[in-house]
């Protein structure tokens, strides 16, 4: 049963009040991110901002508290192609739980040369992928101290036409960067999906929701002072593109839904409206790779090793304990 079947259409303008509630973005400070942060942030909620750039985040930081007098809000160290930080930097959230965690963070490189981070990754598997898999077994003690939290893995359009190579999941024979951005945003969604099945196995009351925000272009994108601000040609010439595609304040609906609708059930994909592309959030079908269980679980087994986290994430342990870490290098086969 969705909001509207109850009589209370959603709307994406009018958000239900979150106060004493804690959600954490990473990559809040830019892009989409940082629209899915101001919107959260006018619920009443305390919104964590995770960013390796402290001035950037300080920059977001001011902007949304110009538009949302009173926000409540953090920056949290984080890098996600740093993977042995990320311990240390869940556990500079502080105690209590965490109720929702928006995996928003990504990147998008254009360099025909394939680039890998200090540990040895594949970039953006590394950072998209591997980074935010280990950030949620970490975190996983706090969700799991908030009844009814939410893990909300942003994916990609660019998804649907992609499929994961088992044998080389770093691209490390066909590195071709749109292609390899698309692959780590699919490992992303399937590994949002896994998580879900393994939650409802476990009788958890956490949920682990994808979405994904449609078209988005900066041209349509409302300016934020020290944020990002158009030019006057950006603004001529996406214009045109608004009949099919939006703005990436409108992209942050589905994220925003994922995290406070009481509608949304775990397992779920959330996006545009209007052909996948803008417009209003909704509920999308998950038929066809996307629900191929079999992939998602071998996809989980190797990126726990890549990542060096034990697979099973302390799900369904009361305490949330920490077990030693499972060794890991470098690699993207499967045997």
């Amino acid at each position: 049963m969705t909001v509207a079947d109850q009589g209370s259409p959603w709307d994406v303008h009018r958000l239900p009040p979150a106060e004493g509630k804690k959600f954490l973005v990473t990559g809040g400070n830019a892009g989409i991110g940082y629209f899915v942060a101001e919107q959260l942030a006018g619920t009443g909620a305390t919104v964590v901002l995770g960013s390796r750039n402290a001035v950037k985040a300080a920059a977001a930081m001011d902007a949304i508290r110009a538009r949302v007098p009173g926000a409540r809000l953090r920056h949290l160290p984080l890098d996600l192609a740093d993977l042995p930080s990320l311990e240390g930097s869940v556990d500079a959230l502080g105690p209590g739980g965490l109720d929702a965690v928006v995996h928003n963070a990504g990147v998008l490189l254009d360099d025909p040369r394939r680039s890998e981070t200090p540990d040895g990754h594949e970039a953006m598997f590394a950072t998209n992928h591997l980074g935010h898999f280990a950030l949620t077994r970490w975190l996983m003690p706090l969700l799991s101290a908030a009844p009814g939290s939410r893990v909300v893995t942003t994916g990609s359009f660019a998804a649907r036409s992609v499929r994961l190579d088992l044998d080389d999941l770093q691209s490390t024979r066909d590195y071709r960067p749109k292609d390899t951005y698309a692959r780590s945003k699919l490992a992303q969604m399937l590994f949002g999906f896994a998580l879900d099945r393994r939650l409802r196995a476990a009788g958890a009351t956490t949920l682990s929701v994808v979405t994904h925000p449609g078209g988005a272009l900066d041209s349509l994108t409302p300016d934020r002072p020290r944020v990002r601000e158009r030019t006057t040609g950006e603004r001529l010439r996406g214009a045109p593109a608004g009949l099919l595609l939006q703005g990436k304040e409108a992209a942050a609906w589905p994220a925003v839904r994922a995290v406070l609708d009481p509608s949304v059930r775990g397992g779920q994909m959330w996006g545009p409206r209007v052909f996948g592309l803008r417009g209003a959030p909704r509920p999308e079908a998950v038929r066809g790779h996307f629900a191929d269980a079999a992939v998602g679980e071998r996809l989980w087994d190797v990126s726990a090793e890549l990542a060096g986290v034990d697979g099973d994430f302390g799900i369904g342990r009361g305490s949330g304990g920490r077990p030693e870490r499972g060794g890991a290098g470098p690699g993207g086969g499967i045997s």
